[in-house]
């Protein structure tokens, strides 16, 4: 019952807030009006990109290739686009860029906002954010060399509570980059009113998995609601990273939220992955 009374609570004083600075005051002109501006609805979309685990022994560096696709009912497709650099040691350390997803064909290039440092045997994350403020953000890495990325959903047949029904399929090996691959198809058929849905919808995922580093080298997911992601990787390159990858910038200054669970220990952006 707290919440509902702190609510209400800061509701009356806004009231008597604006009432109070919109009275006339004797012998003098009346105070400007105070306005509030806000908008009302919107979202906020993050994209989720492939999950890379901390394997030791299966070093690489590649370049992450992102296409988002979202159709807009009678005007066309929205494209959004961004390339990013990945790289993992063997000691199972990962290094990754974050950038913002810009236009496709765009003349700008995309900014970065973030580079992420991930060490297992540490149990440390950096986040360390290009914002101008020149910080990076320790929290602590929860993520073993013992982590395996598990891309397997339902099996094929009937979902819980009929709400729909999954299909699982094999789709044979293919080559990306030299580097074996594994693919695999899944999709669902969500009955009306799962989602507040008139019709069935279907969504499904198309993921080619290499067992050597242990991670999918190409990504599709298609979904009415959300469009078409797709994560491709390139520039494979199967050594050793520069090690310099993983000091942390130059001029940074360390923020350790391990200790604080009242301060977030990521700092995501918008449309960026």
């Amino acid at each position: 019952m707290r919440a509902p009374a702190l609510l209400l609570l800061s509701v009356f004083l806004l009231v008597a807030t604006i009432h109070a600075q919109t009275q006339t005051q004797p012998g003098g002109p009346p105070p400007p009006v105070k306005q509030l501006h806000a908008q009302d609805g919107g979202t906020t979309e993050l994209l989720q990109s492939i999950a890379i685990p901390p394997k030791v022994n299966a070093p690489f560096t590649l370049t992450l290739q992102t296409e988002w696709v979202r159709e807009m009912p009678g005007a066309g497709t929205i494209t959004l686009v961004n390339e990013r650099r990945i790289a993992r040691d063997s000691n199972g350390r990962i290094y990754q860029e974050r950038y913002l997803l810009i236009p496709k064909n765009s003349t700008k290039p995309s900014p970065m906002t973030t580079v992420q440092i991930g060490d297992p045997n540490a149990h440390t994350l950096y986040n360390c954010w290009f914002d101008g403020h020149q910080v990076c953000g320790l929290s602590t890495y929860l993520e073993t060399a013992a982590t395996v990325v598990n891309e397997a959903g339902p099996p094929t047949g009937p979902l819980p509570n009929d709400i729909g029904y999954a299909t699982h399929e094999k789709l044979g090996e293919q080559s990306i980059d030299g580097i074996k691959t594994e693919g695999t198809r899944e999709s669902i058929i969500y009955n009306p009113g799962v989602f507040g849905n008139d019709e069935r919808m279907t969504t499904s995922r198309e993921y080619w998995f290499s067992s050597r580093l242990g991670f999918n080298l190409l990504s599709k997911r298609s979904d009415p609601r959300f469009g078409t992601q797709t994560f491709t990787a390139t520039n494979i390159i199967l050594a050793e990273p520069d090690p310099q990858l993983f000091v942390l910038p130059e001029g940074f200054k360390v923020v350790d939220h391990r200790a604080s669970a009242a301060v977030p220990a990521n700092k995501p952006d918008e449309a960026s992955q």
